[in-house]
């Protein structure tokens, strides 16, 4: 069904558990592939052992290369790009597979629903504390709890976990290097998929992995992604994010062009502005 690309970081234990979520809880077989960044914690040795797909390089080369080096492995007409630290629950890939079936162009975005240990400001996303980390990680709790959360399908898919088709990967390149480590590469990604045609961005509510949270972020040096972007597109991600993809909202269908109102034409200024300051 899917080709899986994981980018790990000397974070065995976590790919391994997310890894075995994919083996025992998809309905489908998928191919998995990862890229091993640097792998100074026998990661390598691993993915031999149990036959696992995977591209290397020496170095933490960040998300972007790491994607995109995934990529030339992948066989599957449907490209799923996964974090690490990601556990995936009981039938995820079969809502998504079944939402592919009532699509009728190859041009778009879909993600599954995570449910993460601590609040954010996102309302697309389920807060429920099933352990921050493997060693204390409730697995039997949240597969008995899972499905108890209400959340309907929503809009603005923008970040993992993500399927695309291999044509609309293809037509735009994958992953922009210039966000590399990867800080906004998911909202450079969705734009390029919205000036290829794309106009169907969503989340599906019964598809849901559960999110540790920043396991790999947190220990790199982060990119300026936010200045890049404005310089980049000339409106800010958050502004793609509420006034095109229309993020958390409740799905109502293919989106449309955002109106070249004051607004638009004030978050462009502003945005200018703000880049040549910097």
């Amino acid at each position: 069904m899917f080709s899986i690309i994981i980018p790990t970081w000397n974070n065995l234990d976590m790919l391994k558990l997310c890894v075995e979520s994919i083996r025992q809880n998809s309905t489908f077989q998928h191919q998995i592939v990862l890229h091993i960044n640097e792998g100074a914690d026998g990661t390598q040795k691993w993915a031999d052992t149990e036959g696992v797909a995977y591209t290397a390089s020496p170095t933490n080369i960040g998300i972007c290369q790491a994607v995109n080096l995934g990529f030339g492995k992948c066989k599957k007409d449907y490209i799923v790009y996964l974090n690490d630290d990601m556990y995936v629950l009981p039938e995820w890939d079969k809502h998504l597979a079944d939402e592919i079936q009532n699509i009728d162009s190859q041009y778009f975005m879909l993600s599954a629903t995570m449910i993460e240990p601590r609040p954010t400001t996102a309302e697309n996303i389920i807060v429920a504390d099933y352990g921050r980390d493997v060693a204390v990680f409730q697995k039997e709790k949240l597969l008995a709890e899972y499905q108890k959360y209400s959340m309907p399908d929503w809009s603005g898919s923008s970040w993992p976990p993500l399927l695309v088709s291999r044509a609309s990967w293809l037509a735009i390149g994958g992953f922009s290097i210039e966000f590399s480590p990867g800080m906004y590469s998911d909202p450079d990604f969705s734009m390029k998929m919205w000036l290829a045609g794309c106009r169907i961005f969503k989340g599906i509510g019964a598809s849901r992995v559960y999110h540790f949270q920043a396991k790999s972020t947190g220990r790199v040096k982060k990119n300026d992604g936010r200045l890049e972007f404005m310089k980049k597109w000339g409106i800010p991600a958050s502004f793609l994010y509420k006034n095109y993809l229309k993020m958390g909202e409740p799905y109502k269908g293919i989106l449309t062009e955002p109106p070249m109102d004051f607004d638009f034409k004030w978050a462009k200024l502003k945005t200018q502005f703000h880049a040549l300051l910097k």
